[in-house]
């Protein structure tokens, strides 16, 4: 049986830079408040006319590329994303694939928030080690600026827009595979993050029925997440006999410095471990780890084989962490 591979990653990020200062005028707040609280210092949004499935084809293409692959190659299409380009139908995925040029490829959509990275490398591991799926292209692609309320303030400084991408594919050595990958989720804390779907005569969200905007009960959501993810990275690394000192690189969702950094210090990962983007890109969702493993990536610290821990927390509530080998050339 062939063990799945992370061939390659690719981002791309919107070019309208957004500093904290510029929420200044529209909130109580101050750049100083932003970064204390979150590490946040600027994210990108998207331009008005540009959907998330336009951000995505575009770490897609140097996706393809830097597997060495044409796009006929990819056999099926993974999207993650909690801003669709549209509310059901037609799937993010769907519009990608076809802005890729891409007819008869089956593709489709997995929501799970900002867990939705760890979803699918999980999803496509199975694809590719079963046989039914030779490359499978995974796409976290979020246009957060479409679903924020600009006048609540506990939430519309933290997220960014942006995209990342990876080829997955077969390989038979085990130090270029994706070792394990661990999901879960707890349905029972759904209304701590979520976005309102609001239908005539529906009280899915009562409370909310004006606004389809991201709502999170932000300090209830901080302390789960470091809860949930210290036992779910103890567990992953224990389960597989590896060891933090082993691990290369150290590549969390990009939420809040502080969830980050209790987590680091709690498993005594040392700096150069861990990968901090949010500073940089803020929250964006689905998108943050591969945007974080590319910015390493193109840097030239990210080496084939080296071993990189994932983790991730979302709404769902969601979550989940991978033990992956980067099986990717170097640029």
């Amino acid at each position: 049986m062939p063990y799945a591979m992370l061939r390659s990653v690719a981002s791309y990020v919107p070019t309208n830079c957004v500093p904290n200062s510029a929420f200044e005028t529209l909130l109580d707040t101050s750049d100083e408040w932003i970064q204390k609280r979150t590490g946040i210092k600027t994210r990108y949004f998207a331009s008005p006319e540009e959907k998330s499935s336009d951000l995505g084809v575009q770490a897609a293409k140097l996706a393809i590329e830097r597997a060495g692959l044409r796009k006929e190659d990819i056999d099926l299409v993974l999207v993650g994303t909690l801003s669709p380009d549209y509310v059901a139908m037609p799937s993010t995925a769907c519009g990608l694939s076809a802005k890729l040029g891409l007819e008869n490829t089956p593709s489709m959509d997995l929501i799970a928030a900002c867990s939705g990275f760890i979803y699918l490398l999980a999803t496509a591991k199975a694809f590719v080690e079963s046989g039914a799926y030779q490359n499978v292209l995974i796409v976290g692609a979020e246009k957060c600026s479409s679903v924020l309320d600009f006048s609540d303030r506990s939430t519309c400084v933290l997220f960014g827009d942006g995209a990342g991408a990876c080829v997955i594919s077969p390989t038979k050595d085990i130090k270029k595979s994706i070792l394990d990958v661990k999901i879960a989720a707890n349905g029972n804390f759904g209304d701590y993050l979520y976005t309102p779907r609001n239908i005539k005569g529906s009280a899915f969200c009562p409370g909310y029925e004006d606004s389809q905007a991201l709502h999170m009960k932000g300090n209830e959501v901080f302390k789960l997440a470091i809860k949930t993810l210290l036992k779910d990275v103890e567990e992953i690394l224990q389960a597989n006999a590896i060891t933090p000192e082993q691990i290369t690189y150290f590549i969390p969702h990009q939420a809040n410095l502080r969830i980050i950094q209790a987590v680091q210090n709690q498993l005594a990962f040392k700096e150069e471990q861990v990968v901090l983007t949010v500073q940089k890109y803020g929250n964006t969702s689905a998108a943050s780890i591969p945007m974080a493993m590319n910015d390493i990536y193109e840097q030239g610290k990210l080496k084939t084989g080296d071993l990189m821990l994932l983790d991730a927390f979302g709404g769902g509530l969601t979550w989940g962490s991978a033990l992956v080998y980067f099986g990717g050339e170097k640029v």
